[in-house]
């Protein structure tokens, strides 16, 4: 009796042992990676004007698949940094806002996409005030790592 119980025993640890061998063998451990491809967009220190068109053009890739990406953009008034931007721009002086660009949206990657080259044109608005703001892309991929490239770009009126 006490032999079939540790083959029991014997034969349970070599089966959780398999499993959790192929488990980590499956197991995405790698973020996605956010590429510039032949011509990143927007690029840091961009001047863009009210009323035109953020042209965003960047490839995304993953070691096993990814799952969707986000656009944000936001006022820098207050100068501060995400640390991925490896510029130094010139900065307006700090402001408080009035009518700041808040832009957010998430969009989906297809499914099985290891590669993926997002193109999306993001109209700027006539009336948000101008100067300093952050573009960042965050790419996730299906096992949830997520990799984050903040830029700074600058709104002004007319020609800079």
């Amino acid at each position: 009796m006490k032999t079939r119980n540790i083959c029991h025993l014997v034969c349970a640890a070599l089966m959780a042992a398999a499993c959790s061998a192929a488990d980590e063998a499956e197991a995405d451990l790698e973020k996605p990676v956010i590429a510039s491809g032949a011509v990143a967009s927007p690029a840091d220190c961009q001047v863009y004007h009210r009323g035109e068109t953020v042209a965003v053009r960047y490839v995304f890739s993953d070691n096993v698949e990814l799952g969707n990406y986000n656009i944000e953009v936001h006022n820098n008034f207050d100068h501060h940094s995400h640390s991925t931007s490896a510029g130094d721009c010139d900065f307006d002086p700090k402001k408080q806002p009035v009518r700041p660009w808040v832009y957010n949206r998430s969009f989906a990657i297809p499914d099985g996409s290891r590669r993926y080259e997002a193109k999306v044109d993001i109209d700027i608005p006539a009336d948000i005030d101008t100067g300093d703001y952050h573009f960042m892309v965050r790419v996730t991929d299906k096992a949830g790592w997520q990799q984050l490239k903040a830029v700074s770009i600058k709104i002004t009126d007319g020609a800079y």
